[in-house]
């Protein structure tokens, strides 16, 4: 049987935040206290459907953010659909 890791540094993770938020972000680090993220995005519903928009309008969108674990409710990484749009919007690289 195979096991695989649900996610690992590097990777497009969605966190739940015990405020209800959801971010869409690259996790950079995990510990036991934080989690250390760069260029989060949060969902946000459009007549389109679902869109991405900053997480922080007042920081530079490259800097690092640490989240503190006890304000998740969960983490997992991201489905492709959602990650190949926040890969478009967050850099130049446009997923086809």
């Amino acid at each position: 049987m195979l096991i695989e890791t649900p996610y690992k540094n590097g990777d497009t993770v969605s966190l739940k935040l015990s405020s209800g938020e959801e971010i869409v972000a690259r996790l950079e680090e995990e510990t036991s206290t934080k989690f250390v993220l760069t260029k989060p995005m949060v969902l946000i519903m459009q007549q389109e459907g679902l869109g991405l928009a900053p997480y922080m309008f007042s920081v530079s969108p490259d800097a690092k953010f640490n989240i503190l674990s006890t304000t998740v409710s969960c983490v997992a990484k991201t489905v492709d659909q959602i990650a190949d749009q926040y890969t478009a919007t967050t850099s130049n690289i446009q997923i086809v």
